[in-house]
């Protein structure tokens, strides 16, 4: 239903655009039904990637109503309309999203391996995303990390892909709003219960980031010097080391240079060094780091277990982080429906059961622990994900996420991810270690 042909839109009315992080996920649950397909749909986000060799988190639709999403590209316009930005610059946004992309085009190529596909046609593919995603890896690396500190910097909520989470609370409440357009929200419309979904408070000073990085056009160095929110992203820095890890394999497939490979192996043990910067024995966790306040933000959320997601952890941290993450502070909590973790925990005081990203379970989230615990061994908790997980979808459908307490599906019901991770998870073989850490 949601697939328009060369790329498949989030949802049918919630999310009427192409989502970058999503259309990784997405493209791993194609894999398994069409690699041509699968391929296309990163080759096609790809077609937009600016100059710099960002990828923008949105692509628009041109046939969507204007009034379908806001802000939409209208919104952007200004910002995009620059030398460095997307061939199409009308077509984008303006920020980016978790770097899942790497890994999703190294899981087309195992499935393709696996099938016994045409790895001709496959090898073709990887030679020509392989430069589109070394260029991306390197933007995250540079602009969006100066310090060489191996954790890449976001500039907004929505780059982090878990836009409202009590992770942001304290440097947008430092947030002073200036003058700006009105807007009409119109998610709002999308939902019965407004509680789902950001507050007001929350989205004016999403908006307002959003006009300070227009008015920059921007100019990485000037968002650097004057933006005031820029925050060390576990989450997405534990990603992409993984994704360096798959890009390094993706590399020697395709005869890539050796200084390119010495690169990324760099770039790989930098990250490592970087997020075992954010540990925080106090709290158990790995916590973002506010660069404008010099602090840890001190939350329990399922980002705070990201390092697993980067692999090769210390064996007592990983199995300490496992007790963590099944215990009464997440997926252990008596009053859960099932036993799978919240986005935030409820012992959190951020936490907000029926709030997008401040309480619900997501699908994608339990994908993505169940992978990195599959590759690192802790194959009887991912079993667990994964069986927990399908029930869910069999009983409940395909909702964006989920109440915890009585498992109510909420945001979008017909959401495009997690239709891909049901696809993978049937898929796989629940006994086997998916993806397994080669490096150790």
């Amino acid at each position: 239903m949601n697939d328009m042909g060369g790329w498949t839109r989030a949802s049918p009315d919630l999310y009427p655009h192409q989502w970058s992080w999503d259309s990784a996920f997405i493209a791993i649950g194609l894999a398994h039904l069409d690699i041509r397909r699968a391929a296309r749909e990163i080759e096609g986000l790809f077609a937009h990637q600016w100059k710099t060799g960002k990828v923008p988190h949105i692509v628009f639709d041109d046939h969507a109503p204007p009034e379908s999403y806001f802000p939409g590209p209208e919104h952007w316009s200004s910002a995009c309309n620059f030398p460095d930005s997307a061939p199409d610059p009308s077509s984008t946004s303006a920020l980016c999203q978790p770097p899942v992309h790497a890994i999703a085009v190294r899981h087309i190529w195992r499935v393709a391996e696996r099938r016994g596909s045409d790895m001709e046609e496959v090898d073709g593919f990887l030679k020509r995303i392989y430069p589109a995603l070394l260029s991306w890896h390197r933007y995250l690396l540079t602009c969006r990390d100066p310090e060489e500190s191996g954790l890449v910097t976001i500039y907004h909520p929505w780059e982090s892909g878990t836009d409202n989470s009590p992770r942001w609370d304290r440097p947008m409440e430092r947030l002073e709003v200036g003058e700006m357009p009105g807007f009409v929200r119109q998610d709002l419309q999308h939902v019965e219960d407004p509680s789902e979904r950001p507050t007001d408070f929350q989205y004016e000073r999403y908006l307002w980031l959003v006009e300070l990085i227009k008015r920059t056009r921007c100019d990485e160095d000037a968002i650097y010097d004057t933006h005031p929110f820029l925050v060390k992203d576990v989450l997405a820095s534990a990603i992409l080391v993984a994704a360096n890890e798959a890009l390094l394999e993706i590399a020697v497939r395709v005869g890539a240079e050796e200084g390119e490979r010495e690169v990324l192996e760099t770039w790989i043990s930098r990250g490592r060094r970087g997020l075992e910067g954010c540990w925080d024995p106090d709290w158990g966790l790995y916590l973002d780091y506010d660069l404008r306040a010099g602090e840890l933000l001190p939350t329990r959320t399922v980002a705070g277990f990201a390092p697993v997601v980067s692999g090769k952890l210390d064996p007592g941290r990983l199995e300490a982080l496992v007790a963590r993450l099944q215990s009464s502070e997440f997926a252990g909590h008596p009053r859960l429906c099932r036993s799978l973790p919240p986005s935030t925990s409820p012992e959190d005081l951020g936490f907000e059961r029926r709030s997008y990203w401040r309480g619900p379970v997501w699908p994608v989230m339990n994908w993505l622990l169940w992978w990195a615990l599959g590759r690192a061994g802790q194959t009887k908790a991912a079993g667990r994900l994964r069986l927990e997980g399908l029930e869910q979808l069999d009983e409940r459908g395909f909702g964006e996420y989920f109440e915890p307490f009585v498992d109510e599906p909420l945001g979008s019901l017909y959401q495009s991810w997690t239709a891909a991770v049901a696809l993978d998870w049937l898929y796989a073989d629940p006994l086997a270690v998916h993806e397994p850490d080669r490096q150790g």
